[in-house]
């Protein structure tokens, strides 16, 4: 008997808590701001936010690196939209599989966690084209982000189209959904002034037309010096302590912390050390940040041909805390957990505490945070990169590693240091897989499935082959439908050509603007050349071979991912 009661007051307990969740999200949150924090309901709130993008996973995916994000302390998620992934042509939209945006929102409610919607839709991201559509780049007259009608018609339908859409599914926290802030434009800022007179209109007509969309949240502009009053400015860097908002009645918010970074072809993997990306995220909270987005939390994979750059590779792990896998990276994802927890133990004290700045030596200095109430929390930094210090505090002497912050939730006692790892770091290895040229596997019915290699044909042999006596631009030629493009001719060599009989070879010359080729001569490869993530361009130069008679030349050119930032 007294088992039964147990599981029914059990039943009734899960019963009460989901009737609780789903309640407590399905009610309408107002959402402001001031000069400390976001604002939800009245209450001042500290946020860890963790870009996931939907389209860089498999929808599969998204409820195991949403749990994975909030089991590390997270209760945000970010994400851009993706416009050449969700409008494919004029008017003609896309939002499944791994482009169902709703879908992912509604999965980001179901964790209990808040999300910001990046709208950009000028999102960069490393993404091909920025996200912006290629089809936009051939409506006449358009000259992208400035003060350009076509381009602004097109990005304003874009936008309503996305906020009308999140409306209906009511997924804006002012309706009860997850969104506590959307962003316009990105990081337009850094090159306003390369657009001269159509710039600043042009930030102050995105910021306008945002605003218009009433969505009652907030609205941000990443790296937007001169967003207008009431856009929030935000910071993107790999260290935002001294940032500034423009107006002392905006908070302090980082909206692309980076733990790690992109990864482009011939390039080492990059590495950011967990402790540093713990040192900063302290020194930002410590200075009076309240948002702070790491991005990537997961990177993902650049699926298809998303890949931007040019020259960003298919993976897009980012030496993130969720790994292109979805698997934790450790110690980094263990680190920032920690981290995170001693951060929410100071949230009253940091929110609305008064704070003071105390310096403690050359390279050393305290800020404490105390209220009426007596709440008190303190963050102890010392900046020095190669010395250890001990530092007095409060009449206590602390041990403070060479760059690192010590966080001390009372004022009294350190629950974190951000050089101090306690996490084992995690060592996976990646192991080539042997090529074999006959492969055979096992299908659902038993039955073998053969694999085998053949030699493609050298050359154009397909019907969307033309005929000129000029060389064309690739990328309008194929209007990105494709990253190749042949060129071919043929050439007469005479048998009296000396080089035939001395022994000699003619060479092949090509100066290219990008970004890769093949050669090759009489259906056989001679060599091959590409530009890199640092310089796109090249110069070709090879030795070929040449029969006496005709000869057919072939460069099979390539794109690999359309540049992120053009004017039209």
């Amino acid at each position: 008997m007294a088992e039964k009661k147990s599981l029914s007051f059990s039943i009734v307990t899960t019963l009460v808590l989901l009737f609780f969740f789903f309640y407590s999200f399905s009610l309408a949150s107002n959402v402001t701001y001031d000069s400390r924090s976001l604002i939800i309901d009245g209450q001042r709130k500290l946020f860890l936010s963790a870009s996931i993008h939907y389209p860089r996973s498999v929808p599969g995916m998204w409820p195991g690196l949403i749990k994975a994000a909030k089991e590390g302390g997270v209760d945000v998620i970010e994400t851009y939209v993706f416009w050449n992934g969700h409008e494919l042509s004029p008017g003609n939209y896309y939002f499944g599989g791994r482009y169902n945006l709703v879908q992912f929102v509604k999965i980001v409610q179901e964790a209990g966690m808040y999300l910001i919607l990046r709208i950009g839709p000028f999102v960069a991201a490393e993404w091909n084209f920025g996200g912006i559509p290629v089809w936009l780049h051939y409506v006449p007259g358009t000259v992208f982000r400035s003060d350009n009608e076509p381009f602004k018609s097109h990005m304003q339908n874009f936008t309503t189209y996305i906020v009308d859409m999140m409306k209906r599914e009511k997924l804006f926290a002012s309706q009860g959904g997850p969104i506590i802030l959307s962003q316009i434009e990105n990081e337009y800022g850094d090159i306003e002034r390369v657009y001269g007179e159509g710039g600043k209109p042009y930030a102050m007509w995105a910021a306008k037309m945002a605003l218009s969309q009433n969505t009652g949240v907030p609205w941000i502009m990443c790296q937007q010096y001169d967003a207008p009053d009431p856009m929030i400015n935000t910071c993107n860097s790999f260290y935002c302590d001294q940032f500034t908002p423009n107006s002392i009645n905006k908070p302090k918010f980082w909206t692309e912390n980076w733990p790690g970074w992109f990864k482009t072809f011939g390039s080492r993997d990059p590495h950011r050390p967990p402790e540093d990306v713990a040192f900063a995220v302290a020194r930002f909270i410590q200075k009076g940040g309240s948002l702070n987005n790491y991005y990537m939390y997961h990177g993902g994979t650049n699926f298809g041909r998303t890949s931007g750059g040019p020259f960003i590779t298919t993976s897009y792990d980012y030496d993130a805390p969720i790994d292109e896998y979805g698997i934790p990276r450790l110690p980094k994802w263990g680190h920032l957990k920690q981290l995170h927890e001693a951060i929410k133990l100071c949230e009253h004290s940091l929110l609305h505490g008064e704070p003071t700045l105390l310096s403690l030596g050359p390279l050393q200095e305290a800020n404490v945070y105390t209220d009426s109430s007596g709440s008190c929390a303190a963050f102890i930094s010392n900046i020095d990169e190669e010395n250890d210090k001990v530092i007095q505090f409060q009449n206590v002497s602390y041990q403070v590693p060479a760059w690192s912050v010590s966080i001390l939730p009372d004022c009294k006692n350190v629950a974190f240091n951000t050089a101090k790892v306690g996490f084992q770091t995690a060592i996976m290895e990646m192991v080539p897989e042997k090529f074999q040229s006959s492969l055979t596997l096992p299908d659902k019915g038993s039955k073998n499935v053969q694999w085998s290699v053949f030699l493609e044909k050298a050359g154009i042999w397909e019907e969307a082959d033309f005929t000129t006596h000029s060389f064309v631009d690739h990328i309008n030629t194929t209007k990105d439908t494709t990253d190749y493009l042949w060129y071919t001719t043929s050439l007469f060599v005479n048998e009296n050509e000396g080089f035939l009989s001395n022994g000699g070879q003619p060479s092949l010359v090509v100066s290219s603007k990008g970004h890769a080729l093949h050669a090759f001569v009489n259906q056989k490869l001679q060599a091959s050349a590409s530009g890199s993530g640092s310089d796109i361009t090249f110069n070709f130069e090879s030795p070929i071979t040449l029969k006496a008679g005709q000869n057919e030349i072939a460069l099979l050119c390539m794109t690999v991912g359309l540049q992120l930032f053009l004017c039209s």
